[in-house]
């Protein structure tokens, strides 16, 4: 059975966007195995997708008064809110020779553990074309890939108890989004574990069945491990990017 080194940290918004770019460029140099990722982003914050608009992906108002921080992804996408007390984010790098070659099916397949994660759970999740994680049709679950080096990247979000409201006054969709979703709005479009369950879902619960999720979705055996200290080194240099509001504003 194929071995998947698995970290499980938490960090900031710049620390965490860094460390998954770096992962991605050490992999791809052949100086770390395949790796799983999952990571809490502490303080809570916003990602947006890299060719998104900040003023148009977030209410820069709003996150502004409440001390949340916005940082650009390497990886296409939507805005995403991270909240520290309900969403788990995986990462995922490994050779491109382990994945499906197409796109789509390269997105399901990495999205395997967080399905099988929430049907650990109880929830009957679907992974939905072309990078979404729906429960009775609303999302809990993004996902976005970048490729560099002969490697591949996806990250994505496990929501099991994010405070929905935080997130709604912090993300701004375009109503044609919306209207092409039928709803009226981003609560209306999205949920939790949490909310689909009708039950408070622990990180602890969430954490577990993510590991067990990725077991059974990619057919691995996962190897805990800590960040090497040339991946913390190289994140490190990395990390200049993600504070700056150059890379952050590149599309204002």
């Amino acid at each position: 059975m194929k071995r998947i080194r698995l970290i499980v940290d938490e960090g900031s918004a710049a620390h965490n966007m860094a460390m998954d770019e770096a992962l991605l460029l050490l992999r791809g140099l052949g100086v770390i195995p395949d790796t799983l990722r999952l990571y809490v982003f502490k303080p809570s914050a916003v990602t947006i997708g890299y060719f998104q608009s900040v003023s148009k992906s977030v209410n820069l108002d709003f996150v502004m008064k409440n001390n949340i921080a916005v940082v650009r992804r390497p990886t296409g996408g939507g805005a995403v809110y991270h909240d520290s007390e309900g969403e788990i984010t995986y990462a995922i790098v490994a050779s491109a020779d382990f994945v499906p070659s197409d796109l789509v099916n390269s997105f399901k397949f990495l999205a395997g553990g967080v399905v099988e994660a929430a049907r650990a759970l109880g929830v009957p999740a679907e992974f939905k074309p072309l990078n979404d994680v729906v429960a009775a049709g609303k999302k809990f679950s993004g996902q976005a890939q970048l490729r560099r080096l002969g490697a591949v990247l996806q990250h994505g979000t496990f929501m099991y108890g994010t405070n929905l409201d935080v997130l709604a006054k912090s993300l701004l969709v375009p109503a044609i989004k919306l209207k092409d979703k039928n709803v009226s709005s981003i609560k209306e479009r999205v949920t939790t574990i949490s909310e689909y369950l009708g039950k408070r879902v622990s990180k602890e619960e969430a954490l577990e069945a993510l590991i067990k999720g990725f077991k059974k979705a990619l057919n691995v055996e996962l190897v805990e491990d800590s960040p090497k200290e040339s991946e913390l080194t190289l994140a490190k240099s990395l990390e200049w990017k993600y504070t700056s509001r150059n890379w952050t504003f590149l599309r204002p």
